[in-house]
C-alpha cells in the first residue's frame, strides 16, 4: 500500500535457481544421478512464492538398483507395502527402519523383499 502510495517501485527479484538448473550430482554404488532444480507439482510452478528445489529421481516409476541388486530409494518416498516402522498418512521411506541413508534424501532400501534377485 505504502509502495504505491509514495511511487517506490519494489523489483520482483529472480528466483536464485532457476528450473533445469543443475544442483548436484551424486555417485552412488556404481550409479550417477544428476539432481536439477524444478517442481514436485504442476501447480507449485505458477505460485509466486514457490521457488525450484532440487528434484530427486522417482524410483517406484523408475526402479535403479546397486549391481548387488539393492534398490535405491529418497527419504521423502512413499513407502513400499514391507515398511518396517509405525505407519501414518505422514510417512515416508525416511521412517523405515530398512532406509539407509546415502548422501542428502538419496539412499537405499536394505528389506530384502524389495531386493532384486540375479535373474530378474
Amino acid at each position: 500500500m505504502f509502495t504505491s502510495l509514495f511511487g517506490i517501485q519494489t523489483p520482483i527479484s529472480e528466483p536464485e535457481n532457476k528450473e533445469g538448473d543443475l544442483y548436484k550430482v551424486i555417485k552412488a554404488y556404481g550409479k550417477t544421478f544428476e539432481l536439477r532444480y524444478g517442481y514436485y507439482e504442476e501447480m507449485d510452478r505458477y505460485s509466486k512464492y514457490n521457488d525450484p528445489v532440487p528434484i530427486y529421481p522417482n524410483f517406484i516409476e523408475k526402479p535403479v538398483y546397486t549391481d548387488e541388486g539393492i534398490p535405491f530409494t529418497t527419504a521423502i518416498q512413499d513407502p513400499c507395502k514391507h515398511f518396517g516402522g509405525n505407519r501414518d498418512q505422514d510417512s515416508t521411506c525416511y521412517n523405515c527402519s530398512y532406509y539407509n541413508k546415502y548422501e542428502e534424501l538419496l539412499g537405499t532400501c536394505t528389506c530384502p523383499k524389495n531386493r532384486k534377485s540375479n535373474g530378474g
